[in-house]
């Protein structure tokens, strides 16, 4: 790993994430000082001659895109728009972009939307999950042989038949579970969960600013307290490589459960000091280098 600087409320203990699909071919750039992640590097041989650029080294160099499609997924409490910050470099690399909405009504329902978007998406794709999302893209993937990488941002990758909730209870240090609050749905026999506005910022947020996460809080998008909590499937991350974003300073996913799913998985990781759960908004540039070290080694 490189360093870079039993109620309901526990349902959501580890629920949470930020959806968008993107073209990638070029290399992004610009950069907050963050390291590289392990196994980063440049792109694999393409038998042109020696001393000859490629077509698609050539497309590089002049921003435009030449190949595999990005999906990036978010989970509970947020929405597509936590991807802005990452979604706007690769923009300005001449990327197209997309931001499809993840449902958050249960693992199974969203895995299966996910899958019909990718099963529309023509050539190689590169899955990038957020939190919830994370648990999204492992089930997902699974039946679609042009899906070349995973990369998890602060994000559960579980195993079959796990959950967040049980997989949260693994290491110490999640502030999630008390900053609930709940509103029930029609029927009463479910309820949504959001993250309390007045611990918005120090539990979900903590190295954005204020005037951010003040409007996070009053837009999150909220989750269903059963519906999240199913088992998940076959992961992905068993028959195809991924990379990893720990964030240091999680508050809501202890970094140590992050170290060790990514560990688990054989992720090819960085970990981000002092990032809060939210690391691809605060961290952008260090998200945006491993979607390009997972482009790079499977193109």
């Amino acid at each position: 790993m490189t360093s870079e600087a039993p109620s309901r409320r526990r349902v959501l203990g580890g629920l949470i994430g930020a959806g968008g699909a993107l073209t990638l071919g070029a290399a992004a750039h610009a950069s907050d000082g963050a390291g590289s992640a392990d196994g980063a590097g440049s792109a694999a041989g393409t038998g042109s001659r020696p001393g000859t650029a490629s077509r698609a080294d050539a497309d590089e160099a002049n921003g435009r895109a030449t190949g595999a499609t990005v999906v990036l997924v978010h989970g509970v409490f947020a929405d597509a728009s936590g991807w802005n910050a990452v979604t706007a470099r690769l923009l300005e690399a001449g990327h197209q972009v997309l931001a499809p909405a993840n449902p958050l009504r249960d693992l199974a329902g969203d895995s299966a939307y996910l899958s019909g978007i990718l099963a529309t998406l023509p050539g190689p794709v590169i899955l990038v999950g957020h939190s919830y999302g994370g648990e999204v893209i492992t089930n997902a993937a699974r039946g679609h042989d042009h899906v070349k990488a995973l990369v998890y941002a602060a994000a559960f990758a579980p195993d079959e038949g796990e959950n967040a909730l049980q997989l949260a209870r693994r290491f110490p240090g999640s502030r999630l579970e008390g900053a609930l609050v709940t509103r029930p749905l029609p029927g009463g026999t479910d309820a949504d969960g959001y993250i309390d506005p007045a611990a918005f910022h120090e539990v979900f947020a903590a190295d954005l600013p204020r005037a951010t996460t003040r409007v996070m809080a009053v837009s999150q998008r909220p989750g269903s307290l059963n519906g999240l909590s199913g088992p998940s499937g076959v992961p992905a991350w068993r028959t195809l490589p991924s990379w990893y974003v720990v964030a240091g300073a999680d508050r809501v996913i202890p970094p140590a459960l992050q170290r060790f799913m990514a560990e688990r998985a054989r992720s090819r990781t960085v970990e981000v000091k002092g990032a809060s759960h939210v690391v691809m908004m605060s961290h952008p540039d260090v998200v945006v280098r491993q979607i390009t070290a997972a482009y790079r080694a499977t193109r």
